[in-house]
């Protein structure tokens, strides 16, 4: 059984369903039996759905805003099971009501809590292929949840593991890790192997490359990423994520947010406030006074925020990351 995860760059338009559609042919012509495909929306997609639902309502509750976003990784899937079923080959989907994966209510970054194979084992008996839309689940009230922005990497290795397999494939726009951002720095050499906690740390301080909780995932479940781009000339691998292997980097989030304090300890308190509510940030100093770089989803955060309390301390730090650039 093969697993694959097809991010949003290789969806740019309907010629992108197309072209993974010829690559899963070609696959199964290779002798692969069973595959599941794992999809991400179509590139600006969520964001195009999330400023719509805004739109209507600028406090649309948590629930309401995951059920919206789910809709398009759904909508993806559509897409590429059309362009399978337009090849000839038996195949099938399943979107975040079907995948058997169960999460807590944390509505936009939920957490996956318990796993049911029997759907997409059953799936996979009648069908070839198998479409799964990413970052989505439902919870213990069959409502469905997000995973957070970037976690179709984290469904493809949640779905390997629950099936058994102690692989998957990840393919995005670039063919793997690199030791910088090779958009931002030419001179950057890709990375054959690295090990779970090297990329877990590297995922967290700014590189996209992959998910750090799929990263995380994967290290507790044994489960091997291979890390791959698809491109017109065929397929480029790049890096095997494995137990094993380091490499020293550089990551450079260009779109995070960077606050800075008068002093350390303003620093230290405010950092152990944001972790208490799961918003991950680093050390970092600005223009020679300390600061705390915020390296998850900036519109979750405030919500998280606006839903604990209003004091004057919490109003601060929502005014704080609702600015999102200083």
């Amino acid at each position: 059984m093969t697993i694959l995860k097809f991010g949003g760059s290789n969806f740019l338009g309907p010629e992108g369903y197309d072209r993974v559609a010829r690559h899963l042919a070609q696959r199964r012509a290779a002798g692969e039996n069973k595959i599941v495909a794992v999809v991400s929306a179509m590139k600006g997609e969520t964001d195009s759905l999330k400023a719509q639902m805004l739109a209507v309502n600028k406090e649309a509750s948590p629930s309401n805003l995951d059920a919206a976003l789910a809709i398009g990784e759904m909508k993806s899937v559509c897409l590429l099971e059309a362009a399978v079923s337009r090849l000839g080959i038996s195949v099938t989907s399943l979107n975040g009501y079907g995948l058997g994966i169960r999460t807590n209510s944390d509505f936009g970054r939920a957490t996956v809590e318990s796993v049911d194979p029997r759907r997409i084992r059953s799936a996979l008996r009648e069908h070839d292929v198998v479409i799964a839309a990413g970052a989505q689940a439902i919870d213990q009230s069959g409502r469905v949840t997000f995973l957070g922005r970037n976690t179709s990497d984290l469904t493809a290795v949640v779905i390997a593991s629950m099936l058994e397999e102690h692989a998957c494939e990840i393919y995005s726009d670039v063919p793997g890790v690199s030791t910088g951002d090779p958009n931002i720095i030419p001179e950057a050499l890709l990375i054959p192997e690295i090990g779970y906690r090297t990329i877990a740390r590297m995922s967290r301080y700014g590189a996209k490359v992959l998910h750090h909780g799929a990263v995380e995932f994967a290290a507790k479940y044994g489960v091997t990423i291979f890390c791959k781009s698809l491109t017109n000339d065929g397929v480029v691998t790049g890096t095997t994520v494995t137990g094993h292997g380091n490499a020293r980097s550089v990551t450079v989030a260009r779109d995070a947010v960077v606050i800075s304090l008068a002093s350390v300890a303003a620093r230290d308190n405010l950092r152990a406030l944001l972790d208490q509510h799961g918003i991950t940030t680093i050390d970092v100093n600005r223009n020679d006074r300390p600061g705390l770089c915020v390296m998850s989803d900036i519109d979750w955060d405030c919500q998280e925020f606006c839903a604990v309390g209003h004091d004057d301390e919490k109003e601060r730090i929502i005014t704080w990351l609702s600015r999102k650039n200083f």
